[in-house]
């Protein structure tokens, strides 16, 4: 039988003995896991305390009170995210505010249990985070294999999706028990967080639709000459109302054309993501210019912005699926991790490259150099 390591830190003795009687003897069982899972139960009473045990060796799981003695349970999550810790937690507490709730997930937190609660509440949440904790183990096992499809579906199913589904569920709960009162102006933060996360689900399963057809080589490609410079307007275009929420200007020179041999929706997709990830990560009254330049073997696309800009120990990190920087600045910031990867998938077809500069604080500049080849053809059908 597999065991899994949990760190109990609550300053209440009663509750870590009750976490610890409750989960004695309790398992979990998954299909395809030739074992059941049991738990092994440390217990901290303060933040302090936790931390040492972390550093010293994380646990699968951590089952974290926010109200202690000295460092709060979020500071312990924040350590844990920010060394982006293979830890799952859950946090407890009887400050079962929204706020708290918010700020819990926005920092990484798995699932969220207001106390009082009752062992089967409690050994639900655990059976969660243990499936969870399995199948993201059975995807770094696929990746090792090297079977990239399969593997980029399971983290998603097991990571992308299941924390924003807990958060949905646990706003739905708050509100079907009408912790907040009655009146549904109370819930509008609720339904606002709770709509963010659905539009968050869907930007995933569509970035990873259009992965998984670049991979597999299923993409319908239409290669015929376009103008660039229209397909940026058209994407700066949809990207306004964002621009204007975000209090960002985009700087364009709508003038002149750049034709270029290449698939229309390709092209999109590169100036959608690139053109949003500049916004997103800009700051109010900050800039995005977006210009071209064309030499005798190439079009170079460059899209610089005015924002928080990236440390250059994760600029290796941008292009790797499912990958986001996170910070105090971009933790808000929603997004699949896919965009960039597919951009850098997209400019390999056209056998060009991407290149990105960043200075903390400053901004960030991508340039995307597109090789001009010589064609007869100036529409190829590609299936």
């Amino acid at each position: 039988m597999e065991t899994l390591e949990v760190l109990v830190v609550d300053d209440e003795f009663g509750i870590r003995s009750g976490i610890t009687r409750i989960l004695r003897g309790f398992t979990v069982s998954y299909p395809f896991m030739d074992d059941d899972i049991a738990f092994n139960i440390t217990e901290a009473a303060t933040g302090e305390e936790a931390l040492d045990i972390i550093k010293n060796k994380p646990p699968d799981i951590v089952l974290l009170d926010n109200k202690l003695p000295g460092i709060q349970g979020v500071e312990v999550l924040e350590y844990i995210n920010t060394h982006q810790l293979k830890s799952l937690v859950i946090m407890i507490t009887s400050y079962a505010s929204l706020d708290l709730a918010v700020k819990a997930t926005n920092v990484g937190a798995y699932d969220f249990v207001p106390k009082p609660f009752t062992p089967q509440e409690l050994k639900a949440s655990m059976e969660n985070a243990t499936k969870h904790h399995f199948l993201r183990r059975m995807t770094r096992n696929l990746r090792k294999e090297g079977k990239q499809v399969r593997f980029q579906f399971l983290t998603l199913l097991s990571h992308e999706l299941k924390s924003p589904l807990n958060v949905i569920e646990g706003y739905l709960k708050l509100m079907h028990e009408r912790q907040a009162g009655d009146s549904i102006a109370s819930y509008d933060k609720m339904i606002d967080q709770s709509l963010a996360k659905v539009k968050s689900m869907r930007t995933m399963i569509m970035d990873l639709l259009d992965l998984t057809r670049i991979e597999s080589g299923g993409m319908q490609r239409s290669l015929r000459e376009i103008d660039l410079r229209l397909v940026a307007k058209s994407a700066i275009n949809t990207m306004m109302p964002l621009a204007i929420q975000q209090d960002v200007e985009i700087v364009f020179d709508e003038q002149g054309s750049i034709p270029y041999i290449a698939d229309s929706e390709e092209m999109e997709i590169i100036f959608n993501n690139l053109v949003s990830n500049a916004i997103k990560y800009n700051k109010a009254k900050g800039k995005v210019i977006c210009s071209f330049s064309m030499a005798p073997n190439e079009v170079v696309v460059k899209i610089s912005d005015t924002g928080i800009g990236i440390a250059q120990e994760d600029l290796p990190k941008l292009f790797k699926e499912f990958s986001r920087i996170r910070n105090s600045q971009t933790k808000e910031v929603s997004g699949s991790g896919l965009g960039l990867s597919i951009v850098k998938r997209i400019v390999d077809l056209y056998e060009g490259r991407i290149e990105v500069e960043s200075t903390l604080g400053e901004g960030t500049r991508f340039a995307v150099h597109l090789p001009i080849k010589p064609t007869t053809d100036q529409r190829i059908d590609q299936n």
